[in-house]
C-alpha cells in the first residue's frame, strides 16, 4: 500500500488511492476463485468526462462482467451499494460500450457490483445489479 507522511509529522498514513487499489484486489481475488478470468483492470474511456470500469472479466458461461467494486466503513447512507447512484451506472454503461467496441463479436453482457464493507469485513458480490438502460 502507498503511505504518505501524515500532516502531524512523523506517522504514515494509507492513501484513498491505495485503499481503493486494496479494495480491487479484494474482488479481484474473490471473483478469480468463483472461476471467472480477468479481461481488464481499471479501463478507462479515453478523454475527459468518460468512465472507467474496474474489474471486467470472463464469466465461465462466456458472459463478458463490467465489475464495479465499493467500500465503505459502514452501512449508513446506503453503503457500498447506495454510493452507485444513476450518473455512476451511466458513465460505467458508457467506458461498457466503448470496452465493446475493441472486441469483434458482442458477448452477452452484464454489469456486477462487489461491495466491501468494513464494519463486517465481508464481501457482496451482486451479479446483475443494474442494466445498460
Amino acid at each position: 500500500m502507498a503511505l504518505k507522511d501524515s500532516p502531524e509529522g512523523g506517522r504514515a498514513v494509507v492513501t484513498t488511492k491505495a485503499e481503493g487499489d486494496a479494495a480491487e484486489d479484494r474482488a479481484l481475488h474473490y471473483l478469480l476463485g468463483r472461476g471467472l478470468r480477468l479481461a481488464a483492470r481499471n479501463y478507462r474511456t479515453p478523454g475527459r468526462g468518460g468512465g472507467e470500469i474496474d474489474l471486467v472479466l470472463w464469466d465461465r458461461d462466456g458472459t463478458l462482467v463490467f465489475v464495479e467494486v465499493r467500500k465503505r466503513a459502514s452501512r449508513a447512507f446506503g453503503g457500498a451499494l447506495g454510493s452507485i447512484t444513476a450518473a455512476k451506472q451511466r458513465r460505467i454503461v458508457f467506458a461498457a460500450r466503448h470496452y465493446l467496441l475493441k472486441l469483434r463479436s458482442q458477448p452477452p453482457c452484464r454489469f456486477d457490483v462487489v461491495c466491501l464493507e468494513d464494519e463486517s469485513g465481508g464481501i457482496q458480490w451482486m451479479r446483475a445489479a443494474f442494466d445498460a438502460s
